[in-house]
């Protein structure tokens, strides 16, 4: 095994330069014949890697046929964006289309690049003659609570007037709560309130089996419709379980949430064939902590998985997954949960992380294929430092809030490297939307 000393040199020698359109197009060719792409990020508010995924997930959706995008955001936020981008909806452009996204982190999808992506896919739409092949755009998280409720309960006024009067008394259980989940979280973990478990449950089993008037889905749009409806009601059943479990300890609801995100996107397969009468092909795009694979990091000691590594397991010969890393920059992140969005500058990346090896090898912006070369799959299969930003960036404490140790090789089949990133541009910004360079003050040791 090459030694650390060794390994910015091997990571040099097979490092594709992402200078011009040709490093991309040999990335898509190591993709291959993969139906589920998975790709990363450093962080949730980088612009490098949304403007990669975007070129990336065209190139798919244009020479590799590639049906649809799933992304870490949440089921009726996404559902809005996707009807805009089918033609199926009143929203006049993409601005209005996100407009949706009103929880924190609103940056994470309402921002300039996403915007320019999501244009694209519209005119790509609009090209296409058959509307069942125009590429949606989904959502994959399970934060929406009361936006999914009432989405069950407005599909079913339309569609059985009495079935909606069931979910209306059933959902009445979170009385108040559901617009504060954490409280009703807190309230049913510790005995102050009784759970809605069993209620939510009922509800999904009713949505899925049909209630006993019997729901109409005899036409492509009415199935659509039904779909939607029934992930939504998945959506609240895990919901639940996942406020009740985040007091429980964090692997719980990591795995949780994980889980769902899993079931989202496999049941969402199987609605597109069912649409196409073919597989599927998917772009996923979400954090690395979500599609690295877990058992290749240290979370898996604390019995955490992710959506990475349910993929690869269920579809082993089938899947791709592809990491970003940076070495400095700015990025788009808060200081607290619920606090406004400010441009932060990264700190540089720490001796003996993979993003330092990165650097090290003095490439600026590379993508670097994990499979094939033995010599390079053995130098980077052992744990090594890695940094994860997600919507809150703590430099003051970066090694004990955004670092963990994982080994690449196992961990991802791909990495994308842009030693220098900027953040990304929000359409929402803040008055604290400023360049602030900070320094660490954390001990180092770990």
């Amino acid at each position: 095994m090459a030694g650390r000393s060794d390994l910015p040199a091997l990571v040099r020698r097979h490092a594709i330069e992402l200078a011009g359109n040709a490093g991309l197009e040999r990335l898509v060719e190591q993709i291959g014949d993969a139906s589920v792409v998975l790709l990363g990020e450093a962080s949730h508010g980088t612009h490098e890697f949304y403007r990669l995924r975007a070129q990336i997930t065209r190139r798919l959706i244009a020479v590799k046929g590639f049906d649809a995008v799933a992304v870490e955001a949440d089921w009726p936020d996404a559902l809005r964006v996707s009807r805009y981008l089918q033609g199926a909806s009143d929203d006049g452009n993409v601005e209005a289309a996100l407009r949706g996204f009103e929880r924190f982190p609103r940056w994470m999808w309402r921002n300039a690049e996403v915007v320019e992506f999501l244009r694209w896919l519209r005119s790509h739409n609009d090209t296409l003659d058959d509307p069942s092949e125009r590429i949606g755009f989904w959502g994959l998280d399970l934060y929406s609570l009361r936006g999914s409720m009432d989405a069950v309960v407005r599909y079913l006024e339309r569609a059985d007037p009495d079935g909606a009067r069931r979910a209306r008394e059933r959902y009445a259980c979170f009385d108040h709560l559901a617009d504060d989940p954490q409280r009703y979280g807190y309230a049913a973990t510790f005995g102050m309130r009784d759970d809605c478990e069993r209620e939510v449950l009922q509800q999904l089993r009713e949505l899925c089996r049909g209630s006993p008037q019997g729901l109409r889905h005899d036409g492509m749009a009415e199935a659509d419709e039904l779909f939607y409806a029934q992930q939504n009601a998945r959506v609240v059943r895990n919901a639940e379980a996942y406020y009740r479990t985040m007091f429980q300890g964090r692997s719980d609801s990591w795995n949780l949430r994980d889980t769902h995100m899993a079931e989202t996107l496999e049941a969402l397969q199987a609605h597109l064939q069912s649409r196409r009468g073919r597989p599927p092909r998917i772009v996923v795009w979400a954090h690395n902590s979500h599609l690295g694979d877990a058992r290749a990091t240290d979370w898996a000691e604390q019995g955490q998985l992710n959506l990475g590594q349910l993929v690869r397991e269920r579809l082993p010969q089938n899947s791709f997954l592809l990491g970003f890393t940076t070495h400095t920059g700015t990025v788009a992140a808060a200081s607290d949960w619920d606090a406004p969005v400010e441009r932060k500058q990264v700190l540089e990346s720490r001796p003996g992380s993979i993003e330092r090896v990165m650097h090290d090898s003095g490439a600026e912006r590379f993508a670097l294929p994990l499979r094939g070369d033995a010599a390079l799959v053995e130098a980077l299969d052992q744990p090594l430092l890695q940094r994860a930003i997600g919507v809150i960036y703590r430099p003051d404490t970066e090694l004990m809030s955004h670092y963990f140790r994982a080994r690449v090789s196992a961990q991802f089949d791909a990495l994308i490297h842009v030693d220098d990133s900027r953040s990304v541009r929000p359409l929402d910004r803040s008055g604290r939307w400023q360049h602030s360079p900070e320094t660490e003050t954390y001990p180092s040791g770990m």
